[in-house]
């Protein structure tokens, strides 16, 4: 059979029950809550999704090296901070005022890096440090008040590209380049190595470092991408922004399989468990549910996904072996 015919087949599998659970969620809510197949809807939550879906890109990478980043909340706040101070305080340019937030979000994610890679400390540890840092950083710059901003960085938010809003034509076009990068790279199968046995990447003579460095300090670039975004759609830069993202891009990752443990991963997948969130916190609020209620269900979509990819990672290698 023709190779292209089977990455084909290979790739409708691989997402096949991704697309089919989120056809079940359409399915249900269009059933049970009202207005929910309608244009207003589906708008709203295709501009509620492109930061979550960017954080959630840089998150893939990161989990997949068997690493964690807990820190994109705080960071998003802080770059939002300084976009907002640049354009509010000092009346730069929106250019510049964009570039010295995603200097921010670098050098935010650059720092994780090192002292990952130089004291060997668990990620976990070291970017829950930075979680606070960047919080209390946000908190500093913005004088812990909400800096209003309006059309000057609002009309990121307001452009459409063929009806489509800005932000979600470039989360989009993200995902596809981060799908890239991952499957058809170098680099892209250094970080699947690195994440299955770092130790046996070092020894076939591959220095993990450069490598390790580089996920963390794109995962806080594409952070402060999303800084951006979410100060577009508030039109104001707010210090308490992103709280509970890390959770948010986590679950996301999580749903669409990518392993905790690192080594697996993938980025189509994750902008489905993207979709699933949204959706699912979409049709719950119009069938009336309150958010200890929404949460728990989520809880609940976030634990079963794990439970159904154990058991589908686990056919997978006995199929393998076999």
């Amino acid at each position: 059979m023709n190779k292209r015919v089977i990455d084909l087949l290979v790739f409708f599998r691989d997402y096949l029950g991704m697309a089919a659970a989120l056809a079940v969620e359409l399915v249900i809510f269009g059933v049970f809550a009202e207005n929910f197949f309608t244009l207003t809807n589906f708008k709203t939550i295709a501009n509620q999704i492109p930061d979550k879906t960017i954080v959630a890109v840089g998150m893939t990478f990161v989990l997949i090296i068997a690493g964690i980043d807990l820190s994109v909340g705080s960071v998003l706040a802080l770059g939002g901070a300084v976009l907002g101070v640049c354009l509010v305080k000092y009346n730069l340019p929106l250019p510049t005022a964009i570039g010295a937030c995603l200097g921010v979000g670098i050098l935010c994610g650059a720092a994780n890096g090192l002292v990952v890679i130089k004291w060997k400390l668990p990620s976990f540890i070291v970017t829950l440090g930075m979680l606070e840092i960047a919080r209390g950083a946000a908190y500093l710059v913005t004088n812990s008040e909400t800096k209003y901003i309006g059309w000057p960085v609002g009309v990121i938010a307001g452009t459409s590209i063929l009806g489509l809003s800005l932000p979600f034509v470039l989360a989009v076009l993200i995902v596809a380049v981060g799908e890239f990068v991952l499957a058809r790279t170098v680099f892209g199968r250094y970080m699947v190595a690195i994440g299955t046995n770092e130790e046996a990447v070092r020894l076939s003579g591959i220095d993990p470092r450069p490598i390790k460095l580089a996920v963390f300090a794109l995962s806080g670039f594409l952070t402060s991408v999303a800084a951006v975004i979410n100060t577009a759609r508030m039109e104001a830069a707010d210090p308490n922004a992103g709280e509970g993202l890390e959770l948010n891009a986590i679950a996301a990752v999580v749903i669409g399989g990518t392993s905790l443990m690192g080594g697996r991963g993938s980025v189509i997948s994750t902008f489905f468990g993207v979709l699933i969130i949204a959706v699912l916190g979409a049709g719950l609020t119009q069938m009336g549910a309150q958010e200890p209620t929404k949460r728990v269900i989520t809880g609940c979509v976030i634990v079963a996904a794990v439970i159904l990819d154990h058991y589908r990672h686990r056919i997978r290698k006995s199929h393998k072996k076999a």
